[in-house]
């Protein structure tokens, strides 16, 4: 499973941001205008409000295993609200694996 959740790693970082580049090629690399864009309909509301909850569980989770010793789980932090929960929720996934495996 270590390598499924690898493979989501990196899918998790490439996809999503490849909507992100092509958003701000398009609009300019100002964020208020993305952020304006999340509240445009009560659907895309949702999902902030989704992945902002899922956001903060997995990064209160990463600090926990932080306090217990793993270090490596500080980069969950940044891949979470740097690129996504797409991509922080697999590495901590991987990072719990490679200890359990």
């Amino acid at each position: 499973m270590r390598y499924v959740y690898l493979i989501l790693v990196i899918v998790g970082a490439i996809l999503p941001w490849t909507y992100f580049y092509a958003w701000f090629s398009e609009h300019g690399w100002a964020l208020g205008p993305m952020i304006d864009a999340w509240w445009v309909n009560d659907a895309t509301s949702a999902l902030v409000y989704d992945l902002t909850i899922a956001a903060v569980a997995l990064t209160l989770w990463a600090l926990v295993e932080v306090v217990r010793g793993d270090r490596w789980f500080l980069l969950v932090i940044p891949a979470t609200f740097g690129i996504g929960v797409s991509c922080g929720l697999p590495l901590a996934l991987f990072l719990k694996a490679r200890r359990e495996g």
